[in-house]
């Protein structure tokens, strides 16, 4: 059967950090010649799709989501020339690169910015998001920020606020106006003139406030996907400083500059309403490729919940694509948040044979092909502003964004020659890289030979979904292409045996290869903790 599929669709995207991937000149923060150096590694994995984390000139509050130069390199991270050279690498070794594009705001150091705010009269005046107080001083409006606080920030220059959906050195651009909107696709044109294959859209459903500053109401269901249940956040309904409908048109347009090159997106959504946002902003083809929310990076791991995610962007689809991801640099690790308080290698192998049998294109983070459980950073040495906010019932972010453990017997674990700029987990050393490589049956060999299995069947790559009802903690789906049989699969997500009858499974041959424990006879499927059988219709 010829495959028609768009081979995005059938690819799998590998997040890189790069601060915390590999330092080659030994300041203790990674680089681009040290993703360059390992990109032989990423692509024994067998993923297709290289997203680099933020790499461009930035004072790093924010760690690099604070930009001050779209079009540069920071130093940090190295040059223009080490970028072009890491893309004529991974070319040849047949991987494609995806950039982060963050666009909703900027750095306050962003010349941008610097002009905007010097008065209200400027030619840049209009490019950010500006409000005139409260007859009693207050901010316009209710508006919250994800990092804490208000959303709004008096400016002494200008004598009104400005809007800042994260920190407060991080402005919003104000989208409404069509010259930002086209300064944005011109700093993206600059990367994918350089060869960049695609992008990932950060918080792109943030580009468009509403232009009466209305206040948000109360929420009806708390938003814990997006923020933890200590953040006020959490308790608005943010019908008004997000996922505006103009976003749409200016998703259009990216979609058009995108296609002129033949590059590819991914958008990240968190909304009061992830998988609807996900549904319309990739549907009928014409804005993003893909998208991706927060609906699998919760504490909640039950196949039920899982399904229901799956199962509700199904049903709003209409022609769109989702990305699966489990782990990202913004959630705890997710050994550490499905495994119980005992996380095994066992557990890490199963949540990646589900993620990669689910519809979609499955998205996975540095470390996670290792079975890595979240690090525990001290507060004396953490990084992150956002964890600082909230201490202790919030962590912040550097738990997951410590660095790579590459050698367990060299210095901070192979990550660099000098002072790491977060502390290299003691735990992660066992399950470095030089000590996997010779265990043919670690996490990390178990992911490369999954992935080579799984490009094997079509029916995982490109298929439609269903699931059937099991007991907990068991997800059993099946996947359908036309011309090919259906493949049925069953994951227990449990550390404990469960045996249960799924009537479906006795039509189907056992389809072999997969490396993960589990039987099955006379329509009763027997999985052991953390085991899965796969079968094939006959």
């Amino acid at each position: 059967m010829q495959n028609t599929s768009p081979w995005w669709r059938e690819a799998i995207i590998y997040q890189v950090y790069p601060r915390s991937y590999l330092d080659t000149n030994g300041d203790g923060v990674g680089d681009l010649p040290g993703i360059t150096n390992k990109l032989d590694y990423i692509a024994s994995l067998g993923v297709d799709i290289v997203w680099l984390s933020p790499f461009f000139k930035s004072p790093m509050k924010d760690f690099g989501y604070d930009i001050s130069d779209y079009c540069d390199v920071d130093p940090l991270f190295g040059t223009l020339d080490d970028f072009d050279k890491l893309v004529a690498r991974a070319h040849s070794l047949g991987l494609k690169i995806m950039i982060d594009q963050v666009l909703s705001h900027t750095a306050e150091a962003h010349p941008w910015f610097v002009e905007s705010r010097k008065s209200r009269d400027n030619p840049k005046a209009d490019w950010y998001v500006w409000a005139d107080p409260l007859p009693d001083g207050n901010p316009p409006n209710n508006w919250l920020s994800v990092f804490g606080g208000s959303s709004w920030q008096w400016d002494s220059r200008r004598r009104q606020y400005y809007l800042h959906n994260f920190l407060t050195s991080q402005p919003d651009l104000n989208f409404h106006n069509p010259e930002v909107q086209q300064a944005q696709l011109d700093s993206m044109r600059f990367w994918l003139a350089r060869g960049v294959d695609g992008v990932r859209m950060d918080a792109c459903n943030f580009h468009f406030h509403d232009r009466q500053l209305r206040s948000n109401p109360p929420a009806t269901k708390r938003d814990t996907a997006t923020v933890t249940d200590v953040n006020p956040y959490g308790m608005q309904s943010h019908l008004y400083d997000k996922t505006r409908p103009e976003n749409i048109e200016f998703l259009r347009k990216i979609r058009v500059l995108l296609d002129e090159f033949g590059a590819v997106s991914i958008g990240e959504v968190g909304a009061d309403d992830s998988l609807a946002v996900m549904a319309d902003y990739t549907s009928d083809g014409d804005k993003l490729h893909m998208a991706y929310s927060f609906n699998l990076l919760t504490p909640q791991c039950s196949a039920a919940y899982i399904r229901k995610q799956v199962e509700d962007f199904e049903a709003r689809v209409k022609g769109g694509w989702a990305s699966w991801s489990v782990g990202n640099h913004d959630s705890i690790r997710v050994m550490t948040r499905w495994g119980g308080g005992q996380p095994t290698p066992a557990l890490a192998k199963l949540v990646l044979a589900m993620q990669l049998s689910l519809k979609g294109t499955p998205c996975l983070y540095q470390g996670d092909e290792l079975a890595l459980e979240e690090a525990d950073v001290p507060y004396e040495l953490l990084q992150d502003p956002y964890g600082i906010t909230f201490w202790p019932e919030f962590k912040g972010r550097d738990g997951c964004r410590t660095p790579m453990p590459w050698t367990s017997e060299a210095p901070n674990a192979g990550f660099t020659t000098g002072t790491p700029w977060l502390p290299v987990a003691q735990p992660h050393l066992e399950r470095a890289v030089s000590v996997q490589e010779q265990d043919g049956g670690s996490a990390l060999n178990f992911a490369r030979r999954f992935i080579a299995w799984r490009r094997q069947q079509p029916q995982l790559t490109r298929g439609d979904i269903a699931f059937f009802d099991a007991p907990e903690p068991v997800l059993a789906l099946r996947r359908m292409l036309d011309g090919e049989p259906a493949v049925l699969a069953a994951f227990n997500l449990g550390d404990k045996e469960v045996t249960f009858d799924w009537p479906e499974s006795a039509s189907a041959s056992e389809l072999p290869g997969h490396g993960l424990p589990g039987a099955a006879s006379g329509g009763r499927v027997t999985l052991p903790p953390y085991g899965a059988w796969f079968g094939k219709a006959r």
